[in-house]
């Protein structure tokens, strides 16, 4: 089978990807089509033929080796990813060859076949596009997980969401609108304000030409509103040292992610007077130590998607012979919403959905 394979690590969108493990022309992930396909060890397990694998920035750090979990060379990167049920073991009950399903990993998923529990599995329900399943587990469960589970947002409550139109920050804004929530985005560009309000956020900021302190004021005192409540930050830095001055008292902190590179300080006496909690949330642990919440989480969200309550937005599929081009799309932020790995067939031409 087609397998990308990180031999070592480094920087993945320096050079293309090569075509064989034995020629590995610097890059640090090769596709190597004679990979084995992996067996069905255990009487549950289920071979599964991958449609899509979504791309997440943790597997562009994974590869850098700047990523907490740092696995053994050589290794097939991906968590999240849906596809097609190829082969059952005898104990398998939940699942039938040719069933549709979506899961996640901790590895793996950017090859064409991957084995998993049938514990691990979800169905895909009828009318949803598999590809969009298979970028819903990781986004839109850190964001779900974060804003349902944790946060407990609910109607009329102010959210405010920064990095708003990448992965997490759509599935944010998007979960905020179905919980009732007053949803604030913001984001850099044009064109991603332009699509941010195009999914009925009730303000945006534009960072390239606004500053948040004062668009956010603004907004509040036209709506008579004192402050926000509830703050998703996958960014860090300045940004969330900024926000912090638009919070309420009582708010809630949702420790997301650090795209900006920057680790925010987040100061404890504040936090004292204005009785804030601050939430570290990260989503992978739950599959630990709370494993159903997780798969609670996301069986209400296949249940929002195959009833059109939520979207997945995916900016450009790619074959697995140009992922160099997949995380250089995630490198540059380019991106608004998902970027995915097409993972099934032969094909090897970009495409942008």
């Amino acid at each position: 089978m087609d397998a990308l394979v990180c031999k070592k690590l480094g920087d993945p969108t320096l050079s293309p990807v090569p075509s064989s493990i034995e020629n590995d022309d610097g890059s640090p992930i090769v596709l190597d089509p004679k990979h084995p396909i992996p067996e069905l060890k255990t009487p549950n397990s289920v071979l599964v033929r991958v449609k899509a694998a979504s791309l997440n920035y943790a597997n562009y750090l994974q590869i850098l080796g700047k990523y907490q979990e740092k696995p053994p060379l050589p290794f097939i990167p991906g968590s999240d990813y849906s596809g097609v049920v190829e082969a059952i073991g005898s104990g398998v009950s939940n699942f039938r060859v040719g069933d549709k399903v979506c899961s996640f990993a901790a590895l793996g998923s950017f090859a064409q076949f991957i084995v998993a529990d049938e514990s691990e599995l979800f169905r895909v329900p009828e009318g949803c596009d598999l590809v969009a399943a298979g970028a819903l587990p990781v986004a839109f469960g850190t964001s779900h997980v974060a804003l349902v589970h944790r946060a407990q947002l609910t109607s009329g409550q102010v959210l405010l969401v920064l990095g708003a139109a990448g992965g997490v920050g759509i599935a944010a804004v998007q979960i905020g609108k179905v919980c009732g929530a007053v949803v604030i985005a913001v984001a850099r560009g044009a064109e991603k304000v332009r699509f941010l309000k195009s999914m009925g956020v009730d303000h945006v900021v534009d960072l390239s030409n606004e500053n948040v302190i004062s668009s956010v004021k603004e907004f509040l005192k036209a709506k008579k509103l004192k402050g926000v409540d509830v703050l998703y930050d996958p960014v860090g830095g300045k940004l969330t040292k900024e926000s912090m001055k638009l919070l309420n008292w009582g708010a809630q902190i949702l420790v997301i992610g650090f795209a900006s590179g920057e680790i925010p300080m987040i100061p404890a006496n504040i936090a004292l007077v204005k009785n804030w909690t601050v939430h570290g949330l990260y989503w992978g642990s739950y599959r630990i130590h709370r494993p159903r919440v997780l798969e609670d989480s996301l069986k209400e969200l296949l249940s929002w998607l195959a009833k059109g309550l939520i979207t997945v937005h995916i900016s450009y599929a790619f074959p697995l012979s140009e992922a160099n081009l997949a995380f250089a799309a995630i490198k540059d932020r380019k991106v608004i919403g998902k970027v995915m790995v097409i993972c099934e067939g032969p094909g090897r031409t970009r495409s942008k959905m």
